[in-house]
């Protein structure tokens, strides 16, 4: 087996997840220090201002990049579970590939509702400490536990129920039935660790300490590469368990990161804590952690929907589409999520600076973003354009794929510009709480205009009106985000 391919991938990829956030308001106590700041010559207090003050004085471009960097890397491993295992497991057969390709709208939902709660609990714990108000903080990380472990029991169940009856819907044949059922039967119980590690990263984010969590990702993400095809494939001691081998790997390395992540919240003091004694719930706190990561969820959750919605119309070709697009849409998440997060390093940012009424910190950090996702974008569009053949190798593309999937790749690649930067226009709509501005953004992106695309197109075009219809509705989403940003903007200002 040559992994080398899958390798050079790996290691040039490096990004991530989160969102993010910081913690203080310092009060300037001194006379002498505040009539500096007004003139621009803010002198910070040695040690507690450089740390403290940190959000409110640093450069803007230097703090997005280092608030980026870590969740870059986390988002990127985040997302690279389903690509590690994708690529292994092709090498069993282009079968297998395909059961993986459609459990990946399950897991992809699973993913995006762990998200929804970890972004939801960091914006609020990071909001709380902004105003030093800890035992608010410290009462989210156990209400963001709490929900962790429910929810998270509950999806794990649910996949189990409706994993039968979904990829029935989606294949005649017996084989890639059986393949999936077995690698999904497995990769269900990865919600709960998912679930518990991806809160405790946002609970420990939202206090500035971005580190930290990258490195238990990190753990989990290297655990899943190297039990891949040791339990695939079978080494020494260890049978070839063949894809539910693969399953087992992935749930290992989020056990691992989540076991980990736990050492980090109580064997090590940090500025939040799991507040036990007289804790109660909250009914308005369960309700802004929902309503704070609903954005995260549509976007993410969408991406489910898209797959499945994508998979009813290539189910009319053949499983080498269904199979292309479940490894393609790996590649494109890892870009677009790599993307999203330098754009969750810009969120506290913003966030911070929009609550301490600096509208000209908040703005300029949103500009020095949106200039970096369009960098970003260009270069992941520019890798796909022109390694499509190689990225294909990596699955081991038969050259019934290879004959469609090439043009494919760089049709769907033209997309990403606009995707990055609508992205980015929604989060800002986040930051500044206009919560339903950020998901009609993400509604349009990958339902309301992405829909119609698909079925217009399809009649059209047949196989390649599908692939056209990503960067279709990616440039009328980006139309319609500038039209919002302008009146949101003009409204402000009257």
């Amino acid at each position: 087996m040559d992994f080398s391919g899958f390798g050079h991938l790996f290691a040039t990829q490096l990004s991530c997840d989160s969102r993010v956030a910081f913690f203080v308001v310092c009060i300037l106590e001194n006379l002498a220090e505040r009539r500096m700041e007004a003139a621009g010559h803010f002198v910070e207090r040695r040690e507690s201002m450089q740390t403290n003050n940190k959000m409110a004085v640093a450069p803007v471009g230097k703090l997005i990049w280092q608030m980026s960097i870590p969740p870059l890397i986390s988002m990127f491993l985040q997302y690279s579970y389903n690509l590690i295992d994708s690529a292994f497991v092709a090498r069993l057969s282009e079968n297998a590939l395909t059961a993986v390709s459609l459990s990946f709208p399950i897991t992809t939902l699973m993913n995006a509702a762990s998200i929804w709660i970890g972004v939801g609990v960091n914006v609020l714990i990071a909001g709380y400490l902004g105003q030093k108000k800890q035992d608010e903080a410290n009462t989210t990380v156990t209400h963001g536990l709490l929900l962790a472990f429910g929810i998270g029991a509950l999806l794990n169940l649910l996949s189990l129920l409706i994993m039968k009856p979904y990829f029935r819907a989606f294949t005649n044949n017996e084989e890639i039935y059986q393949l999936s059922i077995a690698y999904m039967s497995v990769c269900s119980f990865m919600q709960i660790p998912n679930m518990v590690h991806i809160a405790i990263q946002k609970m420990i984010q939202a206090t500035g300490n971005m580190v930290a969590p990258m490195w238990f990702q990190i753990a989990g993400v290297v655990v899943n590469f190297v039990f891949d095809p040791i339990l695939i494939f079978g080494v020494g001691i260890f049978p070839a368990m063949g894809i539910r081998g693969a399953a087992v790997a992935t749930v290992a390395g989020y056990l691992l990161s989540m076991i980990l992540a736990f050492a980090l919240l109580l064997g090590k003091k940090q500025k939040v804590q799991v507040k036990i004694k007289g804790f109660h719930l909250k009914k308005q706190m369960i309700y802004r952690i929902f309503a704070f990561g609903l954005p995260s969820f549509i976007m993410n959750a969408l991406s489910s929907f898209v797959v499945t919605f994508v998979n009813l119309f290539l189910v009319a070709y053949s499983d080498t589409a269904i199979a292309f697009f479940g490894a393609y849409f790996k590649v494109q998440q890892l870009i677009v999520m790599t993307v999203n997060g330098l754009i969750q390093g810009c969120l506290p940012v913003m966030r911070f600076n929009y609550g301490a009424g600096n509208s000209e910190r908040l703005h300029s950090a949103f500009r020095y973003g949106t200039v970096l996702v369009t960098g970003m974008m260009i270069l992941g569009t520019l890798a796909v354009l022109l390694f499509s053949a190689q990225i294909l190798g990596l699955f081991t593309a038969s050259e019934a794929m290879r004959s469609f999937g090439i043009s494919a790749m760089r049709i769907m690649a033209a997309s990403y510009l606009f995707c990055g930067l609508s992205m980015m226009i929604s989060t800002y709509f986040q930051t500044t709480e206009k919560v339903g501005s950020s998901m009609a953004i993400q509604l349009c992106r990958q339902m309301l205009f992405l829909v119609p695309a698909l079925w217009c197109l399809d009649k059209l075009f047949q196989l390649n009106g599908i692939w056209l219809a990503f960067p279709v509705a990616e440039t009328a989403t980006l139309l319609v985000a500038l039209v919002m940003m302008a009146w949101h903007r003009r409204k402000n200002i009257s």
